[in-house]
C-alpha cells in the first residue's frame, strides 16, 4: 500500500478500532526496547535512540523537551515559505553596504591612526539586517504597531551606510564616523562610535554598547509593554521588540542574566537575533565546541523557543542525499575552529578534512574544489531565504520569547586578511589585496585605479538597488531606526528642561539626553498620543517610567 493509502485506512477506523491499534503498537514498541535492552545493552538502546532523533530532525520534527537538537536548521527546506522579496537586488544592496562600511571604517582609520571602528562585524550582519528592514522592520509610521529594533553596537558603520543609501547621510558625515565632537569635515555632522541616543536623538534610539546592554534593556522593554497592556494603560498592539547581539556577547552577565524573567513572563513579544560569526576580539568564541549548540542549551534551558539557521541553501542538496546520516553525524563532530579554517582557506581544506570518509567522499563525487569553497561559505546566517524563514516563524510563535541563533562568517567578503581570520575584529584598515578581494566579491563597479583612494559606491536616487530599499521601508512604515526623541523633551516633560543631566549636556555645547531627563516621572503629566477621556492614563495621572512610545 501506498503512504496515502495507509493514511486512508487509519483514518478509516472506528475510535474502537484506533485505540485497540494504538494500544498493539505501543506493546510492540516496548517489547523491541525491552530486548535490545536486555541482550544488547543500554550503550545499543541510546544509539537506536539517537539514530531515531536525527530521523526526526531531517524531517523537521522537534521532541519538546530537549535542551539540545541537531546541528541543523531548525526549519527544514521543504518547510521554508516563499521569499516575499527580490533575492538579486537585496543581495546587491547588502553588499553595497558591506563595502561602504569598509570605506567609512578604512578612511577613518587613514586619517587618525587608531580612531577604531569596525568592518568584521557588519559583515557578518549584513543578510540578518536586509531581511529585516525589507521585511519585518515596522518604523515609526506603523503606530503603536511600530517596532523597537536594539542593533548590535560593532555593527553601527553598517545602520550609517545603510542611511547613506536612503539619503538620510551624506558622504560628508559619513566622513566624520567616530568624530561626533569636532567634527573636522565642513557640511558633515559626526557620527557616534556606536548607537548613541544621546548624542544622535534623531537617528538611534537605544544604546547597546557595552556589551550586554541592548539584550537586557530589550527584556525590560517587551515586559513592560505588555504589563501597559495587560493593565489598560496602553492599547494592544502587535509590536515586536528585536535585538541584535553577538555570540561572543553572552560572556556578559547582562546579556543572560533576565532570560528565565523573559520566558517567565511569556513574552512572545520579544525576537533575539544571535549574530554567531564564531568569533569574540581575538579568536573564535568557543575554539573546540559549537557556541550555537552551547546557546541553544542555555535558552532552551531558560524557557525560550530556539530557531537555528546554520546551513546556507549549498547544503540542501547534499543533506537530501545523505539518507544514512553520514553528514548529520559529520556535523556534530565538527568545533567552530575547524569551521572557521574552513572558511578562511576553502574548498580545498573542506575535501582534505571536512569529507574524510569513503561515506562522505561518495557525496561530494563530481564537485570542483570551487563549489566546495562555496560550501564553505554557505552559512545560514547570509542566506535570506533561510532567515527570512526564521524570521516569519519567530513573528508568528505564540507563548514565549525567541530566540534565533544564526550561524555567520566574520569578515564575510573583506578579503583575506579578515574574512573568518582571528584578527577580524582588530581590522580597521583593508589591504591593497584585500580592497581587489573584497571589489570582486562584493560586485562593486569601482575600477582598479580608483581603488587606492578607497571610494564610497552609491548606485544614484534612481537605481533599482535605491528606489527598491525606499519604496520597502515606505511600505512598512518609514526609515528605521529614527530617534527624534529630543523634538518631543518639552511636551514631554514639562518643567524639566532644566534638570540636572540637561543642564550639563548644555554646558557642554551637546544636546541635552531624550529622557534621563524623564527621570522623576511622578512629577509629571503628559498626555500620550492615544490618549482619550475614557484612556486609564488621564492627562491628570503620571505616565509610569517604563512607557516610551
Amino acid at each position: 500500500m501506498t503512504e496515502k493509502e495507509l493514511k486512508a485506512a487509519f483514518q478509516a477506523l472506528s475510535p474502537e478500532e484506533k485505540a485497540r491499534f494504538l494500544e498493539i503498537e505501543n506493546r510492540e514498541w516496548l517489547e523491541s526496547l525491552e530486548y535490545v535492552l536486555k541482550v544488547e545493552g543500554p550503550e545499543r538502546v541510546e544509539e537506536l535512540l539517537r539514530l531515531l532523533d536525527e530521523y526526526l530532525f531531517r524531517h523537521g520534527v522537534y521532541p519538546a523537551n530537549r535542551l539540545s537538537t541537531p546541528y541543523l536548521n531548525t526549519i527544514p527546506k521543504e518547510k521554508e515559505p516563499p521569499y516575499p522579496g527580490d533575492l538579486e537586488l537585496e543581495r546587491r544592496i547588502a553588499n553595497i553596504l558591506r563595502w561602504n562600511v569598509a570605506m567609512m571604517v578604512t578612511r577613518a582609520n587613514k586619517k587618525a591612526d587608531g580612531i577604531g571602528g569596525h568592518i568584521a562585524t557588519y559583515a557578518s550582519i549584513a543578510e540578518l539586517y536586509e531581511v529585516g528592514f525589507n521585511h519585518f522592520f515596522r518604523g515609526p509610521e506603523a503606530g503603536l504597531d511600530r517596532d523597537l529594533v536594539f542593533f548590535q553596537g560593532h555593527a553601527s558603520p553598517g545602520n550609517y551606510a545603510r542611511a547613506f543609501l536612503e539619503g538620510r547621510l551624506k558622504e560628508e558625515d559619513l566622513e566624520n564616523f567616530r568624530r561626533e565632537v569636532h567634527p573636522p569635515v565642513p557640511g558633515g555632522r559626526g557620527l557616534s562610535s556606536y548607537p548613541h541616543p544621546w548624542l544622535m536623538p534623531d537617528f538611534w534610539e537605544f544604546p547597546t554598547v557595552s556589551m550586554g546592554l541592548g539584550p537586557i534593556q530589550a527584556i525590560y522593554q517587551a515586559r513592560f509593554m505588555r504589563y501597559l497592556e495587560d493593565r489598560g494603560l496602553k492599547p494592544k498592539s502587535s509590536a515586536k521588540v528585536w535585538a541584535f547581539l553577538g555570540d561572543g556577547e553572552h560572556d556578559e552577565p547582562e546579556t543572560v542574566g533576565a532570560l528565565h524573567l523573559a520566558a517567565r513572563e511569556n513574552l512572545d513579544n520579544l525576537i533575539f537575533v544571535v549574530n554567531c560569526n564564531l568569533q569574540r576580539l581575538d579568536g573564535p568564541v568557543r575554539g573546540n565546541s559549537k557556541v550555537i549548540q552551547e546557546l541553544e542549551r542555555l535558552y532552551r534551558g531558560a524557557g525560550w523557543h530556539v530557531i537555528k539557521v546554520v546551513w546556507g541553501s549549498a547544503w540542501d542538496e547534499l543533506l537530501a542525499k545523505d539518507k544514512e546520516g553520514h553528514l548529520l553525524r559529520r556535523f556534530e563532530a565538527l568545533v567552530d575552529g575547524e569551521s572557521q579554517r574552513y572558511a578562511a582557506f576553502g574548498g580545498k581544506e573542506l575535501r582534505e578534512r571536512f569529507f574524510n570518509t569513503p561515506e562522505l567522499k561518495k557525496l561530494i563525487e563530481g564537485m570542483t574544489d570551487e563549489e566546495l569553497t562555496e560550501l564553505t561559505r554557505s552559512r545560514g546566517g547570509h542566506d535570506l531565504v533561510k532567515i527570512h524563514a526564521a524570521y516569519k516563524a519567530a513573528v508568528e510563535h505564540k507563548g514565549s520569547p525567541v530566540v534565533i541563533l544564526a550561524r555567520t562568517i566574520k569578515g564575510y567578503g573583506m578579503g583575506p586578511t579578515v574574512m573568518a581570520k582571528n584578527v577580524a575584529h582588530q581590522v580597521k584598515k583593508l589591504t591593497e589585496e584585500d580592497l581587489k578581494e573584497a571589489r570582486r566579491f562584493l560586485g562593486i563597479p569601482v575600477p582598479e585605479e580608483k581603488l587606492e583612494e578607497l571610494p564610497y559606491y552609491h548606485p544614484g536616487p534612481d537605481s533599482p538597488e535605491v528606489k527598491y530599499l525606499l519604496e520597502r521601508r515606505k511600505a512598512l512604515g518609514a526609515s528605521c531606526p529614527k530617534g527624534g526623541c529630543a523634538s518631543r523633551e518639552a511636551s514631554r516633560c514639562p518643567g524639566r528642561s532644566s534638570s540636572g543631566s540637561s543642564t550639563r549636556a548644555q554646558a557642554a555645547g551637546r544636546s541635552p539626553p531624550p529622557w534621563p531627563s524623564c527621570a522623576s516621572w511622578p512629577s509629571s503629566s503628559v498626555t500620550p498620543p492615544w490618549a482619550s477621556t475614557s484612556s486609564p492614563l488621564s492627562p491628570t495621572r503620571p505616565v509610569p517610567s517604563a512607557w516610551r512610545p
